[in-house]
């Protein structure tokens, strides 16, 4: 059942999502994005260029956080808009748990034409990963 604008106010919590990230992860993003840049898989060059370890592709991070508006939503083609800052790198162990990406949503805007403005947060290991991340879905 779609989401209808009827049925949503400013402050609609959409359901909270966490995603798991693991080293297997990040080499199966390279495959599909084609972003080989070793800081996303070589635990040694990612040192040596001053990261505290690999690190999450940042546009594979912005892609999890909107997997919360696309399935509240339950249409992908919903959303218009779509934007983030990123602000800290998604760190990813080689320790077999790897790192979680925990993601929140609330409707901060009604606008026309049955559009609303979604507000993210992206979190991991305590500190927040995406800053401005906003969608604008058209609803039902």
């Amino acid at each position: 059942m779609a989401v209808r604008f009827d049925e949503v106010q400013v402050g609609t919590e959409l359901p909270a999502q966490s995603f798991p990230v693991t080293r297997a992860t990040l080499v199966q993003y390279a495959g599909a994005s084609g972003d080989f840049n070793p800081i996303h898989w070589n635990e040694k060059f990612a040192l040596e260029v001053g990261l505290p370890d690999v690190i999450a592709h940042g546009m594979f991070t912005m892609a999890e956080a909107a997997r919360v508006v696309t399935d509240w939503v339950g249409d992908p083609a919903a959303v218009v808009e779509y934007g983030v800052r990123f602000t800290k790198p998604v760190v990813v162990p080689n320790d077999g748990v790897g790192a979680t990406v925990e993601v929140t949503g609330k409707v901060a805007a009604l606008l026309e034409d049955n559009r609303v403005r979604v507000d993210l947060t992206a979190t991991s290991a305590g500190q927040k990963v995406l800053g401005m991340a906003r969608a604008v879905v058209r609803l039902a």
